[in-house]
């Protein structure tokens, strides 16, 4: 099927506190959220199996990756120490560390952070 694109989806979360630099407002004062995160890889292939990449693993990358993110005070992280802890900047974060650990021919698409059931971001690179 020449010109397909799978793509596939795994969720997870981690929960945090933040603080926007130079924003006016309640989001200004030290506050958290309960973020939840979707993570989308693609590839024209899929394996002997039939599948585009395995979820536990795709799964077990996320994991690792927001772990290093979990409960933490997010302003102090090296990542944002230049720049602010947003939902835009944590969705780029996480897409930079993961971008990496995703083998060839599957490619991470996009990532999308929820800050809550109504509002997210998402990051994806044009490569």
């Amino acid at each position: 099927m020449k010109g397909t694109m799978f793509t596939a989806r795994v969720r997870d979360s981690f929960s945090s506190a933040h603080r926007l630099r130079g924003y006016e407002g309640d989001c200004e004062r030290l506050h958290g959220h309960n973020y939840k995160v979707e993570a989308i890889v693609q590839s024209t292939e899929i394996d002997s199996m039939g599948i585009v990449m395995d979820f536990r693993d795709l799964k077990n990358l996320l994991k690792e990756v927001l772990s290093t993110l979990d409960h933490q005070y997010l302003n102090e992280l090296p990542a944002f120490e230049t720049i602010n802890p947003s939902a835009e900047n944590i969705a780029c974060h996480i897409f930079t560390s993961l971008f990496p650990r995703i083998q060839s021919p599957v490619s991470l698409k996009e990532v999308i952070v929820w800050e809550n059931d109504s509002c997210s971001v998402s990051y994806s690179n044009p490569r």
